[in-house]
């Protein structure tokens, strides 16, 4: 009996060979039909579920002059921990997302809790709204998510208790670029009372030029040079950074591109996945405990 994938794949017949064949590139140079395919042979079937923790996830909402609008955070903190005196990691959302995703789809709280429970040294993890296609960046309709983090997040974290003057910073597509971004900021002095002390990235929104960034990502040429163009010119000094990325994802070039350009070569590596919750839960693990290190 024939499985449902052999189904799908000989009903692709000779259209799907002479996709694979000769595809053209398109937007952010992913061969759709090398994605769709990659879906098909199981290149995308890889997750990890950590065991429930019990940790809970504290939101709250704050009206942001920077971002002229009410945004929602969340707060984890690992179980029998309380927030004085923890480091915290920072961590940014992708495309379309908000400062639920983090523990609602990626359960980072369990990922964090097991972490500690095999003995890492704890810290906490904040999120905030961003914005659908934001970026991370500020915008010129005066949007400006970075002044957000540091004089409107960071600040209510330090009334809580928490270390806020070296934090990390975790994301994955579009708040992956966002947390290279951030890397340089900080490398520039740009980020006033606050150093990047460590940086992960899962499957980073990279754009080699504003020509191929997605619809809406930076306002205009000028504004992806600003703020856009990292994958040849990181400039992070030398921030510890862990990067990563599937093989089959519309980010794998530019991330290999970024990668080759950072000297000590980030931690991290382009493996098995796809642009997936199950790829970024895959490698969360790794993350945390990357962020741990270099918070202790």
């Amino acid at each position: 009996m024939p499985t449902r994938r052999t189904v799908l794949l000989g009903g692709l017949g000779a259209a799907a060979l002479a996709i694979v064949g000769g595809y053209a590139g398109v937007e952010e140079g992913v061969l759709p039909g090398r994605i769709r395919l990659a879906g098909l042979t199981g290149q995308c079937d890889v997750d990890a579920t950590p065991p429930p923790s019990g940790a809970s996830v504290e939101t709250d909402s704050f009206a942001s002059s920077a971002r002229k609008t009410t945004l929602g955070w969340s707060l984890a903190l690992p179980p029998n921990e309380t927030a004085a005196n923890l480091p915290v990691v920072v961590v940014l959302h992708g495309r379309g997302g908000n400062h639920e995703t983090a523990f609602k789809d990626l359960k980072l709280q369990d990922f964090l809790a097991a972490y500690t429970r095999a003995g890492g040294k704890p810290f906490a993890l904040a999120s905030v709204d961003g914005g659908d296609n934001t970026y991370w960046h500020p915008r010129r309709d005066g949007d400006d998510p970075i002044t957000m983090l540091t004089d409107e997040l960071l600040p209510r974290l330090k009334q809580r208790g928490l270390r806020t003057d070296r934090i990390g910073v975790l994301g994955w597509s579009m708040g992956g670029y966002g947390t290279l971004l951030l890397a340089r900021e900080s490398h520039r002095k740009n980020l006033k009372n606050t150093d990047v002390a460590a940086a992960a990235a899962g499957s980073p929104a990279l754009f080699t030029s504003f020509k191929s960034s997605a619809a809406g990502a930076f306002d205009d040429a000028s504004d992806f040079a600003r703020y856009g163009d990292l994958s040849d010119e990181p400039d992070v000094g030398t921030t510890p950074l862990h990067v990563s990325c599937g093989k089959d994802d519309a980010f794998t070039e530019a991330t290999k591109r970024y990668r080759t350009h950072v000297n000590p070569m980030p931690a991290g590596d382009i493996g098995k996945g796809c642009h997936t919750d199950g790829y970024w839960r895959s490698i969360a693990a790794q993350q945390l405990a990357f962020l741990g290190a270099h918070l202790a």
